[in-house]
Formats: structure tokens, C-alpha cells, sequence
């Protein structure tokens, strides 16, 4: 556990840094001078200047940070980040977001390299590596949920009154329970490494949209690439999932607006630990392939139009495009500091949530 949780620790932080990195590499190459590159949150711990910029590591280890010369007050200067064109302001500010991306395509392409579990069909029969059935979701208070199994977990063998079948297809799963409802079955599980029985009894009368177990089921088997093919397949993954992801905030607001249940749960710094832990356990690929999915929903969150966030950055240069001349600095930094205030509370309020539904 202390493992993983230096795993999530140092990659969720290093996602941030090379976050950070995208805004300083495009700013030294417009020639905004950056005045300092931390690691983590002031007050600083250690600092060394290397040429114009001080370089350094700071006390609170929840993110990192680049400081530009005029990017806080209009400095009349040709190396001031507010004297340069919109343009050049614009693309320093997406350069940041843009790293995430990159970032998601190369673990995605090391992932497809490696081999990573793909959907298949039932009637899918050749060339199959490893083929298995797993769970991607547990309905609440179902027998599933009681039993304590979680997404994930690959069954491997059904067993009721010393007669056991060997599992390999979703249907055999289906058919199985459907004949056994209301009697106690065990399923021999696969966690990561570890296999073990979990005994539970098919509802006789599931609610509906949901099965005997209350289980989504999906038949996976390893699919891998050649390293030549593997960027343009980690370049697609990344692009698919970001379409994927925008199409269900939009569904989720749309239901929002409607006043129906969306289903959504919001998840803070406790929560993402907690999967860590979770996908840790599947081993390296589902791991970056999770970091690589983190990346992209940073990406996403940070280009909303938010003061404090990037996103909030484009669009005060949005305004000043328009008005052909800048907000107020000390404005920007009130409604800034008032929604970076405000992201901290619901931030806290979300981290509260996590412990109470984890604990």
C-alpha cells in the first residue's frame, strides 16, 4: 500500500511538472524570461539559479509551478510575457495543456507496445492472447458490490454443488447465473495476483437494466503493436478517449440541466489515490494505461474557462483580443485569487467525500 501510494504520488506530481515544462520550454522559446521553475508549492526548501532562472524545491509536494517575467503585471519589455503578441501568449498557455496530451500518447504507445487488454466477441476464437472475462462495473447494493468483488477482477471459474465451470466467454457467465438464480454460487476470482473465491447468490428478480449479480461484463484478450505502428495507435487512443470524455461531461450536464440523475461522481486527490491502488494490482500496463487516462481528463479540466486554471488564463487573452486591450492586472488577479478560493473548497468538500465513501 505505502508502495502505491508513492507510485500515485510521484506520478501525479510529475504530470504536473512536465505540465509546467510545456509552459516553460514555448516561453524561452518566444524569449520570456522565466524567472523561476519550483517543484511543489512556496515556501521554497532550496533554490539554484542556472543562468536567469532559480530552480527550486518547495514545501508543499501538490504540484509545481513557472513564474514569468510580466505575466502577473504589464511590464513595458520586449522579455515580458505581457509584451508579447497574443499569439505567442496564447500558444505559452496551451503549450502546458498540450503536454498532458503529449504525454498520454507516449504511455499509450509504450502500452500498446507492451500489449494492453482489448474487447473481443464471444465468437472470437483465433489468435487470442490470454482471452478473459472481467468486470468493468458493479451496481450498487448488489449481490456483486456485498461480495466485495470490484471492476476488474477477471472470473476464472463458477462453481455450485462441487460442479465448476471453467470461464472464458460472457455468456457463459450470463447463462450460468441465469440457471442458478437465487442458489449460492462461488466465483473463483483474479485480482492482480492473487486468485480467491467470493461466494454470492444470483438475484432472483434484479432490478431493472441490471443482471442476477448486478455485474458489466467484457471478454478482453492482449492486443500489442509493433513499435513502428504503436505511436499512431497511441495517437488515436488519445484521441478517442478525448472525444469519449467530452461526449460524457456534455451528457452529464445535459441530464444536469434536465434534473435527471447522472450517474457522475466527482473524485478528488483521496479518490485517484484509491484507484491506484486499485490498478496497481493489474500490473505496469493497466498502470500507465491509467496514468495515461488521468492526463488526458487534467488536460480537459485545465482548459475549462476557470480563473486560476489555463483555461481561465485563455480567456482573459480572449477578452483582450476583443477589447484590443488587457484586463486590469489587479481585476485578473482578484477574480483569479476569488475562484482559485473557490476550486480549493470544493476541492476539500470532494476529498471529504472520497474518504467518507472509501472508509
Amino acid at each position: 500500500m505505502f508502495l502505491t501510494i508513492i507510485i500515485a504520488f510521484i506520478s501525479l506530481i510529475g504530470l504536473i511538472v512536465l505540465h509546467e515544462l510545456g509552459h516553460f520550454v514555448l516561453a524561452k522559446k518566444f524569449g520570456v524570461k522565466v524567472e523561476e521553475f519550483g517543484i511543489g508549492i512556496p515556501p521554497r526548501i532550496f533554490g539554484k539559479k542556472f543562468g536567469e532562472t532559480i530552480y527550486s524545491l518547495n514545501l508543499l509536494p501538490i504540484g509545481a509551478f513557472v513564474k514569468l517575467y510580466g505575466e502577473e503585471k504589464e511590464i513595458r519589455d520586449p522579455r515580458s510575457f505581457s509584451s508579447k503578441p497574443i499569439w505567442q501568449r496564447v500558444l505559452i498557455v496551451l503549450a502546458g495543456v498540450l503536454s498532458f496530451w503529449i504525454i498520454s500518447t507516449i504511455l499509450f504507445s509504450i502500452v500498446l507496445t507492451l500489449g494492453t487488454a482489448i474487447a473481443i466477441e464471444d465468437e472470437a476464437n483465433h489468435n487470442l492472447v490470454n482471452p478473459k472475462v472481467q468486470i468493468v462495473a458493479i451496481a450498487s447494493g448488489s449481490p456483486a458490490e456485498i461480495s466485495g468483488l470490484k471492476p476488474g477482477d477477471t472470473i476464472k471459474q463458477l462453481t455450485i454443488n462441487n460442479q465448476q465451470l471453467s470461464i472464458n466467454k460472457v455468456k457463459e457467465v450470463q447463462e450460468f447465473t441465469e440457471v442458478h438464480k437465487g442458489e449460492e454460487i462461488i466465483l473463483t476470482v483474479q485480482r492482480g495476483k492473487e486468485i480467491f473465491d467470493v461466494s454470492l447468490i444470483p438475484r432472483v428478480s434484479p432490478p431493472e437494466g441490471e443482471g442476477a449479480m448486478g455485474v458489466a461484463l467484457v471478454r478482453t484478450a492482449l492486443k500489442s503493436y509493433p513499435w513502428y505502428q504503436a505511436p499512431i495507435q497511441g495517437i488515436l487512443a488519445t484521441a478517442n478517449l478525448t472525444i469519449a470524455i467530452i461526449k460524457g461531461w456534455v451528457k452529464v450536464i445535459s441530464l444536469t440541466i434536465q434534473g435527471l440523475p447522472s450517474g457522475a461522481q466527482l473524485m478528488g486527490p483521496v479518490g485517484i489515490f484509491s484507484l491506484f491502488s486499485q490498478v496497481s494490482q493489474l500490473g505496469i500496463v493497466y498502470l500507465l494505461q491509467f496514468i495515461a487516462i488521468i492526463s488526458i481528463y487534467i488536460a480537459l479540466f485545465n482548459l475549462l474557462p476557470i480563473p486560476a486554471l489555463d483555461g481561465g488564463k485563455l480567456l482573459f487573452l480572449g477578452i483582450e483580443a476583443v477589447r484590443k486591450k488587457p484586463v486590469s492586472p489587479k481585476t485578473e488577479q482578484s477574480i483569479t485569487a476569488i475562484f482559485f478560493t473557490l476550486l480549493i473548497i470544493l476541492m476539500i468538500w470532494i476529498t471529504i467525500k472520497d474518504i467518507a465513501r472509501i472508509f
